[in-house]
């Protein structure tokens, strides 16, 4: 395994609006003298910094994460491919910010996307499958085309969970037949969660400034907090899902994975907005997209109402660690001046308990969605070199090729989506779509929201995803603490990860209303900023190289 390099570094205090962060440095710039900024730590804000000046460039930067990726993703899988043209993007950005010309907070700054976010480029979009290797999209997703716009270097595609975690009952968090099996850098063999487990890793040991993921049920929020981030799992809608490989166009949505809440909000603010190509972005309420990085400050927590669903909060013999620290925030919460109201329970949790759609897995309404959204975005390929055109048709190619790893790994969940006797469109599906919105909403979030009269709900990370993927609800996560030393290393079913162990990470998540992102950022910076739990607990596995190693 890696030896670790823990660096010597230089701290000095860098105000940033109304935050106070340490700045923590490794090296001095061969070009003007000036600090480096130390790549595990280093923000957007410190990067933008650090170009401004002259510092360094987007080309330094590009070849410093590639290095770091060259040097870990042997061991830790948490990159598929990386842009053979990063380099000359990098360079290109270069010129435009000496010409005098910057396109934002994210221009020249190297950033990682999952593999199902379709680029039109020399990369690929496979969800992890050899079967849309070579597949051609008619152009970038929306989000990539975002992200470029707004200058960022799309680096590479973050190993996942294949299929977004949407094809087996019996595989792996992280595993893809293209990548390999993802690794956390917190403990050997550490479970990254998933699905979005590359943009966990990338992020966490800095082998990018910030990654982007997916989520239907879990898919941002688990592996962020696994991984001792901060994420963003948008209401549904924020974020169009245009050439995203699909799961469900009631529940997927996009959003960041960074080691801070300001670069979360950074990041979000360029990937929200309508688009023409999904149509539930018409549901945004707002013409104008929020600066939510506007929102973050130590102050935000003043005055707002914070409620707990009890009732929604279960007590195991191994989470008792999430829990002490949980409760143990609430002082945190309330010296931040915050009104909480505990056993702000859910209405009718009984009912969600007994709801059959609560498994993203087992659910009608997504296995419906899935039936028809993967074939369109096969069918919407210029070039579809495996000719799959249906489910039925990736199913016999799954079975078939061998590098997919069946049977060892089944294809149990597309066989209950395909053998459903519910059709997208039909009086069953909007039957059970109906009952899923009650029980994600006023059964739910939005009915403890509306009758204790809340700003917020926060629960434990590791609790928050099922109830709000239901109705598309916003959650955003923070890192809150670290399993103990003297944690009993447990391993997953096939002994290949482990699923719990020694300094393993956790978070607190906030609930909030559809479209509140502002609000909930606004709340999860406060209590960042008032903990800085990620510098409790550094990975076992850090990249040695920064930037002072490329500079020459």
């Amino acid at each position: 395994m890696l030896a670790i390099k823990l660096s010597l570094v230089l701290s000095t205090l860098l105000s940033l609006g109304s935050r106070t962060l340490a700045y923590v440095t490794h090296g001095a710039s061969p070009k003007n003298g000036q600090p480096l900024p130390d790549l595990l730590y280093a923000t957007i804000d410190d990067l933008q910094l650090g170009l401004a000046a002259g510092t360094f460039t987007s080309v330094d930067l590009v070849k410093a994460y590639l290095a770091r990726i060259n040097e870990v993703n042997p061991v830790l899988h948490a990159i598929i491919e990386t842009n053979p043209d990063a380099l000359s993007i990098g360079a290109s950005l270069d010129a435009e910010r000496a010409s005098g010309f910057t396109r934002g907070k994210l221009h020249g700054i190297p950033i990682c996307i999952k593999d199902n976010i379709a680029t039109l480029d020399k990369m690929n979009n496979t969800a992890g499958s050899f079967a849309l290797l070579g597949a051609i999209p008619p152009s970038d997703s929306t989000i990539a085309t975002k992200l470029k716009a707004a200058g960022a270097v799309i680096i590479g595609k973050c190993n996942l969970s294949q299929w977004a975690n949407y094809r087996s009952s019996n595989s792996t968090n992280g595993w893809t037949s293209r990548g390999g099996q993802t690794m956390g850098a917190y403990y050997p063999m550490q479970d990254p969660s998933g699905s979005s487990s590359g943009p966990g890793v990338v992020s966490s040991i800095g082998l990018a400034a910030a990654a982007v993921g997916t989520e239907t049920s879990g898919s941002i929020i688990s592996p962020a907090s696994r991984n001792s981030l901060t994420g963003i799992k948008p209401s549904v809608g924020l974020t169009s899902r245009y050439l995203v490989v699909p799961i469900s166009q009631t529940q997927d949505t996009i959003g960041p994975m960074t080691r801070t809440m300001m670069d979360a909000a950074y990041i979000l603010s360029v990937i929200a907005g309508k688009d023409t190509h999904d149509n539930y972005t018409s549901a945004i309420p707002f013409e104008t997209i929020p600066d939510y990085a506007t929102e973050c400050n130590s102050e935000g927590l003043r005055s707002a109402k914070i409620g707990i669903p009890r009732n929604a909060i279960t007590v195991s013999s191994t989470n008792s660690p999430e829990i002490t620290a949980f409760n143990a925030s609430i002082s945190i919460f309330k010296k931040l001046g915050a009104t909480i109201v505990d056993n702000a329970d859910f209405p009718d949790l009984a009912g969600y308990m007994n709801f059959s759609g609560g498994s993203y897995t087992t659910d009608p309404v997504v296995g419906a969605d899935f039936v028809v959204d993967v074939a369109n975005y096969f069918n919407e390929m210029t070039t579809n070199p495996n000719n799959i055109k249906s489910l039925h048709d990736l199913i016999n190619f799954t079975e078939t090729y061998v590098p997919e790893d069946y049977p060892d790994r089944n294809i149990a969940t597309w066989l209950n989506a395909a053998s459903l006797n519910v059709t997208m469109g039909d009086a069953n599906y909007y039957t059970a779509l109906l009952e899923q919105y009650y029980y994600g909403s006023n059964a739910t979030i939005l009915g403890a929201l509306e009758k204790y009269d809340l700003d917020a709900l926060i629960i434990p990370s590791s609790m928050s995803p099922g109830y709000a993927a239901i109705a598309g609800y916003p959650i955003v996560t923070v890192p809150l603490g670290y399993y103990p030393a003297s944690t009993n290393v447990t391993y997953n079913s096939r002994g290949t990860l482990v699923s719990l162990g020694p300094n393993f990470p956790f978070g607190l998540s906030f609930y909030g209303r559809r479209f509140s992102e502002a609000s909930l950022v606004k709340y999860a910076c406060a209590f960042e900023s008032a903990t800085n739990y990620r510098q409790l607990q550094n990975p076992y596995v850090i990249p040695n190289i920064q930037l002072i190693d490329v500079m020459g």
